[in-house]
Parts: C-alpha cells; structure tokens; sequence
C-alpha cells in the first residue's frame, strides 16, 4: 500500500516546523549561497488573503533582523509563468505587511541554466536565484559524513548543506539523497539540533519531492522522535476523536488506550491539548 493512502502530513506539521526551523535559522545568514542579508529573525506564517491550494502555495517567508522579508521558492524547472505567480505573491505581501520584500528562487540541479526575471514596462521583477547544480553534492555529503562521525560541530554553512543536499548536482537521485540527508541528520549528537534539521530538511522536502519520494522520507521519519508531530494515520482519526471524547468524559487514560489502541503517550498528547484550549 502507497504509504500516503494512510499517512498524511500532520495539521499542526506548520507550526512545528515552524518552531524548530525558527530556532535553527535564528541569526544566520545566506552567505553560504552567495546571497549578502541581514541575518534572520524568524520564519513567518503565510496566510495571504487568497485562496491558494496545492502547489500555488507560497513556500517560505523570513523575517530578517532589518524588518525585510526574505521569500523562498523552490523550482525543479523553470517556467516563467512561475515567476509571475511569485512576484503576485510578493505584491499581496506587502500590501499587507508592508515589509520590503526579497526573493530567492531556489533550483534544483534538474535545472542547469535560467534567465534573468521579467519585464512588463514599468513593472520589473528580477529575484536572486540560487542554482543547486554548481554545488558538489557528492563531495559535501562525504564532508559532512566524515564531521558527523567524528563529532564534530557543524557550522551554519553545514547546516544548510545538510538541508539543501538533495537539490544538489549529485550522483544519487534526490529522493534518495533526501532519505541519507535525514538520515545523517539522525546522527547529530545534539537533539535539539537534530530535530531542527530534520524538521527543516523534511519541510523542504515537500516542496520539490513527489509523492514516490515523499514515500521514501516517510519511512525513514518513523524512526525519529519527531514522527507523531509531523505526520498522522489516517485510520487513526477516528481513534482519536473517540479518545478525545472519552477524555472530555474524564475516563482514565489506561481504559482509552484499550479501547482506542492508540498508545499512552498520544493519548496524553491529547488530553495536554484538551487543558490547554
């Protein structure tokens, strides 16, 4: 069975990425990718104020410490109709917030060449792009493989290289380098750490990978801590609207975990979800 028949992304997936990927950003720069901004104070929330599914969803938006916003795209080709959707995209952002805005397009080594950004007469619109083919994925995956065994801290630099290894120009297909960046990230000696790249390496992921790949991920989350809050069975919803119930009702956790066959931890998740709201 296709493991997203029956594993969905998590509804709160946004805002724990958005936690642990604020945390691992905080006060870096994108140096690394050429690019000279202030550093960054924070990854924001998106909601523009039209309706947006699927992959005409905005990517990512930072907060920089000089009150700019920094816009992520992620590209697999190139289009330039594309283009267009994203300076719409600004235009509607600062509308709202009226925050400068600057965009970076990020494209995967499938892309090897782009143009510059567009005209329309008095409306120009150029973003930075960042072109993944002129990194050696081969290489630095190897570098950072060599540091992590051997304990070493990783740098900022290493850090991004580890989030952005699968877009670069490599050998090994970038779903499955998706899988080993994951994986390499496992073996980080610091938790807290860990578990911001694994959140950022997996929020990146669903921006450029298909559901195949999304597939491969998915296996390799389960075994991380962070598997409960980024995704969610879809057999077990109706478990958890039972538990949920039966918690409002005051009924012991032991007896909702034999009913429901959800484990105890989650059953507490949820009953610590219920006291807050």
């Amino acid at each position: 069975m296709n493991t997203l028949d029956t594993t969905r992304i998590s509804k709160h997936s946004k805002d724990i990425i958005q936690k642990y990927a604020s945390g691992l950003f905080k006060d870096t720069t994108l140096e690394f990718f050429g690019l000279k901004t202030a550093k960054i104070k924070e990854l924001i929330n998106v909601e523009l104020p039209v309706v947006e599914v699927g992959e005409n969803s905005i990517d990512f938006v930072f907060l920089l410490e000089d009150e700019t916003y920094l816009h992520f795209e992620f590209q697999t080709t190139y289009n330039k109709s594309d283009l267009i959707r994203f300076a719409g995209y600004d235009l509607r952002l600062f509308v709202r917030d009226g925050h400068q805005i600057n965009t970076v397009v990020i494209y995967t080594a499938d892309v090897k060449e782009v143009p510059d950004g567009f005209s329309i007469g008095s409306l120009s619109y150029n973003p930075a792009k960042v072109m993944m083919y002129d990194y050696n994925g081969n290489a630095i995956y190897e570098e950072l493989e060599a540091k992590i065994r051997q304990g070493q801290d990783l740098t900022d630099a290493d850090i991004l290289n580890l989030i952005f290894l699968p877009l670069m120009r490599n050998t090994i297909p970038k779903d499955e380098l998706a899988v080993k960046s994951i994986e390499l990230a496992r073996s980080i000696a610091d938790t807290t750490k860990q578990n911001a790249c694994i959140a950022a390496a997996f929020a990146f992921a669903n921006r450029y990978l298909d559901d195949n790949g999304l597939n491969k991920l998915l296996e390799v989350l389960r075994m991380t801590d962070l598997v409960t809050l980024l995704v969610e069975d879809a057999v077990s919803d109706k478990a958890i609207e039972i538990a949920k119930n039966l918690l409002a009702e005051d009924v012991h956790i032991k007896i909702i975990a034999k009913t429901t066959g959800l484990d105890l931890s989650t059953i507490q998740r949820l009953k610590s979800e219920l006291s807050s709201n």
